[in-house]
């Protein structure tokens, strides 16, 4: 027989998923109102920083006008590291990028609390507009997975992924204070993990090569990147960039490595980003990259995301410069595979997530906030 507590267990979750059902279809009713209302958007945003490397940014409100009709849904969030100010190094001169300063980066876990405030200040038409994502935590620290479970019992209705947070990145990685992360760290696994446990999409920023490296050299960190992704089947990865830098230029062959792991089964869960002008910048280099890059994208239409990675932008014009750099690319692309990397993908990704992690989050919810609401509904009765 089944335990009591087995049973009151499996009800527990079955009603959080009926919970889950009639607030998504809430909020699938917002995004279908607020479709109605703006023309149809060129692309959907996979990628984007609210605010900048000193936590200063786009007021939400202002980053909707920014958007108009132009940009229809938006992955939001901040970056994960703030840069420090320090007087020995750059005296009276105040950096605000981590290329400024010989200083280091931390880890700034504030940023989650910001941007889930930035988000509960909209209307609700207006939050449908929007993912936000949970950067706030440090990947060498095995208690990272314990900061995502905290943020979205904190802030629930409100997250449905994390990243972009990065491992292996050219110039930054060497300058966050503390433990160097490493794509095999178990701090890492227990994120992803978790992240399956959820649901929530991962958007995971890690250099396919180091910069400068010797010629003939194997990608520093593509077999064990693909190591990890196999590790991870559950989790929805998307690789951000492609696992280009800006100076980690797409290795030779890099095309036929990314198919290569579009085509493994055991990689299914992995997606990619093209987001930033400096990927830009090389697949419209060259007609002959920009025509490898749209084949690839036609044989794998249903793996890849449009993203900006702007970072605070001041102006619908610097905004989607982007995209805009992007026109040799969409005008080789079929138009299935256009529409899945404007917007498409985007759209499956996310909606497929947010359910679920309401619904985790609706069987997971800290005493004080079954104690409020079974306040609340007693004072209703009483009433």
């Amino acid at each position: 027989m089944r335990s009591v507590s087995g049973l009151l267990l499996q009800s527990k979750i079955c009603v959080a998923l009926v919970i889950a059902a009639l607030l998504w279809n809430s909020y699938g009713l917002a995004i279908g109102q607020t479709a109605a209302t703006m023309e149809d958007p060129v692309a959907n945003d996979s990628h984007f920083h609210l605010t900048n490397y000193i936590q200063e940014g786009t007021d939400i409100h202002e980053f909707l006008k920014i958007m108009g009709n132009k940009m229809g849904r938006v992955a939001l969030f901040g970056i994960p590291l703030q840069q420090q100010w320090s007087y020995e190094n750059s005296g009276d001169s105040a950096p605000t990028y981590y290329l400024q300063t010989d200083s280091p980066l931390y880890y700034y876990s504030f940023t989650d609390a910001y941007i889930a405030m930035a988000y509960r200040s909209l209307s609700k038409e207006d939050q449908a507009r929007f993912e936000p994502m949970i950067t706030g935590f440090n990947p060498t620290d095995m208690y990272a997975a314990d900061h995502i479970r905290r943020v979205l019992q904190t802030f629930p209705g409100v997250f449905s992924g994390i990243g972009e947070f990065s491992i292996h990145k050219e110039f930054v990685s060497a300058k966050i204070a503390g433990e160097t992360a490493d794509l095999q760290n178990r701090a890492l696994d227990r994120v992803l993990d978790f992240a399956a446990e959820v649901g929530l999409v991962v958007i995971l920023h890690n250099d396919m090569d180091v910069p400068f490296p010797k010629q003939g050299a194997p990608p520093a960190y593509l077999d064990q990147m693909k190591a990890l992704l196999k590790r991870h089947p559950n989790t929805t990865i998307i690789w951000a960039h492609t696992g280009v830098g800006r100076i980690v230029r797409p290795i030779k062959d890099h095309a036929v490595n990314l198919a290569a792991i579009l085509s493994d089964p055991a990689m299914k869960n992995v997606y990619f980003d093209i987001s930033w002008d400096e990927v830009a910048k090389y697949v419209v280099s060259s007609p002959e990259a920009t025509k490898i890059t749209a084949d690839l994208i036609n044989r794998f239409p249903d793996r890849f995301l449009f993203g900006t990675d702007e970072v605070a932008p001041r102006s619908q014009e610097s905004y989607m410069k982007v995209f805009y750099q992007y026109q040799p690319l969409w005008k080789l692309l079929t138009p299935e595979a256009s529409e899945k990397v404007r917007k498409g993908n985007f759209a499956r990704l996310f909606d497929e997530a947010r359910p679920k992690v309401r619904a985790w989050e609706a069987a997971h919810k800290t005493a004080s906030q079954a104690t409020s609401e079974s306040g609340a509904h007693i004072s209703f009765e009483q009433e």
